[in-house]
């Protein structure tokens, strides 16, 4: 019995050990973009561009003395307060606007809803550069380029599609006895969004939050649309300041501070990270 089970045993030892030897080699592919970088970070900049070498040893810490000083006389805070205060601009006028459409679709009736639902979906087949041009065209004629208005007036108005469509789909799930019974407690629609929906959708905007904060943060194609003002610029245009086409580039404090612009975008995931499970697995989206 013991020379048949064996066999048995042993291969179902071995694809369990390939499934993890497998998940670990592709983990180790994703992740060594990030290990380059944060190893980079510490070495000399001489050292950076043609090296074998993933980490320096010794470490050195003058890249992120450098990236701390700033470039071109503005301090590197500056430019983490401009996407600070992008992000979380966003962050608030994408939440509030598209919980308050997404409410409007979910739980009221109104003539047309099913065509302004229908072309609200719409728009995400519709490329980000097709528009591009109208929507320069338009703030430019206002007297809004160089100014933070075109990156988040439009967050305030539930241009976000896919944010919309989340919240929907999470809102649809939520029993409508709750809305009847709030009625008959004398709430009209406002009452029963602010005291029914919201604190039952805060994992679906909890969700719309931290994709509306990393999108943000990480975005370099709308202000270098809109911003020309190098003490406007959130961290994403701030990098490029660091390389000089027609002199030395300092690649050692970009690549410093490309990595402390990376830990707010962690620590904000991290920090959510639960909530976020928990809105992509209740919104629908699942299927």
């Amino acid at each position: 019995m013991s020379a048949y089970r064996n066999p048995a045993a042993r291969g179902g030892l071995v694809r369990p050990l390939l499934w993890h030897a497998t998940a670990l080699a592709l983990l180790a592919l994703i992740l060594y973009p990030l290990a380059w970088v944060l190893g980079a970070s510490f070495k000399p900049s001489q050292e950076i561009v043609g090296s074998t070498e993933l980490f320096a040893f010794p470490p050195v810490l003058d890249n992120f003395q450098r990236a701390a000083e700033g470039i071109a006389g503005i301090s590197t805070w500056r430019f983490l307060g401009n996407s600070v205060l992008l992000a979380g601009g966003s962050v608030v006028g994408t939440v509030a606007s598209s919980a308050l459409a997404a409410y409007a679709f979910a739980r009221l009736r109104f003539r047309g809803r099913g065509l302004l639902f229908a072309l609200m979906i719409g728009t995400l087949l519709l490329p980000f550069h097709v528009v591009i041009i109208p929507q320069y065209i338009i703030f430019q004629n206002l007297g809004l380029v160089d100014t933070y208005a075109p990156l988040l007036v439009g967050r305030f108005l539930a241009t976000e599609a896919f944010f919309v469509f989340l919240m929907v789909q999470f809102m649809r799930q939520l029993p409508r006895e709750l809305d009847q019974a709030a009625r008959i407690d004398g709430c009209g629609y406002w009452g029963i969004f602010w005291h029914v929906i919201v604190p039952l959708s805060r994992p679906a905007f909890t969700t719309a939050a931290i994709f509306s904060f990393i999108w943000t943060w990480n975005d370099l194609l709308a202000p270098l649309i809109y911003l020309n003002s190098p003490e406007k610029f959130p961290v994403p245009l701030a990098l490029q300041l660091f390389i000089d086409q027609t002199g030395t580039s300092d690649y050692g404090a970009m690549i410093a501070m490309s990595v402390i612009a990376l830990l707010p975008v962690v620590l904000f995931f991290l920090a959510f990270q639960r909530l976020l499970v928990e809105g992509v697995a209740t919104s629908g989206l699942k299927g």
